[in-house]
């Protein structure tokens, strides 16, 4: 999926959806971000979009990025957890994210607060997202890059439940972001994961 989907469209979804739209732009960097999740998933591509957009002085700026909200086929078929492969839930997950370190190796945003994932235990090629399956907690699930040096074609190991770009160059540039919003508004992110099918 790459949509170059305005910022209407994103705030018109969150709106209907009932998630908190920050449009405060008295200060720069006021971010919003947002997965938007493909309908018809790929297994082990990246078929996701991420998009990151603030208001200041009355205009909406935007970036967006190819990434996966999902794992990659070797986690899929062998999960971390015995409960099975985790899925990051749709919704809005608020301050539940800060700059730190992934795996200790390089800048990132990580999970700092409880949120939901999906557990799918059958080690198929199909995301399975039931309500029964849903826990809360703290996952690692944390929002990153893939490779370093290369945009990367499959998702593999990179992604056990993280939301995972595809390109380090535009990673580079959504965290030099992050470190402005930092600088302004303080060391918490939101972050809302939402449905292709919720943009109309």
């Amino acid at each position: 999926m790459r949509k170059d989907i305005d910022a209407k469209k994103l705030i018109n979804a969150m709106n209907l959806l009932g998630h908190h739209v920050f449009e405060n732009d008295s200060k720069p960097y006021n971010v919003n971000i947002v997965a938007v999740r493909s309908d018809n998933p790929t297994p082990n591509k990246f078929n996701d979009l991420l998009c990151i957009f603030w208001k200041y002085e009355g205009i909406w700026n935007m970036v967006q990025q190819q990434c996966t909200t999902l794992a990659g086929i070797p986690w899929m078929e062998n999960p971390l957890n015995s409960a099975g492969c985790a899925i990051l839930k749709e919704g809005q997950y608020i301050s539940s994210w800060k700059i730190g370190m992934h795996q200790g190796k390089y800048k990132a945003l990580v999970q700092s607060k409880p949120i939901d994932v999906y557990r799918d235990n059958d080690k198929d090629l199909e995301y399975d997202m039931l309500e029964s399956s849903v826990q809360n907690g703290m996952f690692g699930i944390n929002l990153h890059r893939a490779s370093s040096k290369t945009e990367t074609l499959d998702v593999n190991k990179f992604s056990a439940g993280c939301i995972v770009t595809q390109n380090p160059h535009e990673y580079d540039v959504f965290m030099k972001i992050c470190d402005e919003a930092v600088e302004v508004w303080g060391n918490s992110f939101t972050v809302a994961l939402i449905k292709e099918s919720n943009i109309q």
